[in-house]
């Protein structure tokens, strides 16, 4: 498989592949409906929507979307329809998990719960994917929207997770910036210490699958103008395919930065589950839902 570059083609893997079935928690929600409508006219997806089923029949009927052929399991509660989401998963009746009007602490709480969650032993993180306009290739970037502060031991986990979703678009060896605000080593910032670290590590084979190498500033790490005139060494600077922020809060902060500012697509889902979860905002317009379901199919196969 030829590494996947633009979303377009993430569209057409994904057909090849599916389709899949998304059980989606909270689906009484426009876009996330518009969303897995065209999912299943494109062959991605079958869908079984939890949720008010009056609201879901109404939100359809008044915008002429065609429901007939999707199950529907009323649960008005957002918090119960993501528990019956996980429940439908672990019956095998589901191959993705999708959050529709519900916030997505209470979605990932649920995917967690000891009785009927998704866990199977590995750290939940989020790898966002991003088509960004003038680059060559797609941009991952992780963890912007699970993992809060994390510690070393599940920045080890993040980078694979990342790594790992981007063996599944095709790339074969990714190269893998840990970014921090600056590229030297500084014992009075942490974040540089974890980040050489976690190339060391690389190199040794405790990360697998890919090249790692930080620290790197955002400039060095995607630039190699940048590179060039900081003299850097690194087989992973100004060319890098996946970025790992320090933190939530940095990996969200650029999330948006390139969605707002430089009209960037974004693709997300949550991986360490038993299937793919997907948890795009609910602010998101469906065809970002959309590309990210079919992410989640790309990852079901």
């Amino acid at each position: 498989m030829n590494p996947i570059r633009t979303f377009a083609q993430l569209m057409e893997e994904a057909r090849k592949v599916g389709p899949k079935t998304v059980a989606i928690a909270a689906a009484h929600e426009l876009e996330v409906l518009m969303a897995v409508v065209d999912a299943q006219q494109q062959g991605l997806a079958n869908a079984a929507l939890v949720g008010d089923r009056k609201a879901i029949e109404t939100i359809a009927k008044e915008h002429n979307l065609e429901i007939n052929r999707m199950m529907i399991v009323h649960e008005p509660n957002p918090k119960l329809a993501a528990l019956r989401v996980m429940e439908l998963v672990n019956l095998g009746h589901a191959d993705i998990a999708m959050k529709g009007k519900i916030e997505t602490g209470d979605f990932l709480r649920a995917a967690l719960d000891k009785e009927k969650g998704l866990r199977i032993g590995q750290l939940f993180t989020h790898v966002g994917v991003f088509e960004v306009p003038g680059f060559d290739r797609l941009i991952f970037l992780s963890d912007a929207g699970v993992v809060v502060a994390p510690e070393m031991e599940q920045k080890i986990s993040i980078v694979q997770n990342a790594i790992d979703v981007a063996h599944k678009l095709g790339v074969e060896t990714p190269k893998v910036a840990i970014l921090c605000a600056t590229e030297m080593v500084n014992y009075k910032i942490p974040s540089t210490l974890d980040a050489a670290n976690l190339s060391k590590m690389a190199d040794r084979g405790q990360i697998k699958g890919g090249i790692v190498d930080g620290p790197l500033a955002l400039d060095n790490a995607i630039s190699p103008e940048s590179v060039a005139i900081k003299g850097i060494k690194s087989p992973v600077a100004g060319q890098a395919d996946i970025l790992i922020t320090p933190d939530v809060e940095a990996g969200n902060v650029l999330a948006k930065a390139i969605t707002y500012f430089a009209q960037g697509r974004m693709a997300g889902i949550v991986v360490g589950a038993k299937v793919p979860l997907v948890t795009t905002s609910r602010s998101d317009p469906h065809d970002s839902k959309l590309v990210s379901l079919a992410l989640g199919v790309l990852l079901a196969a």
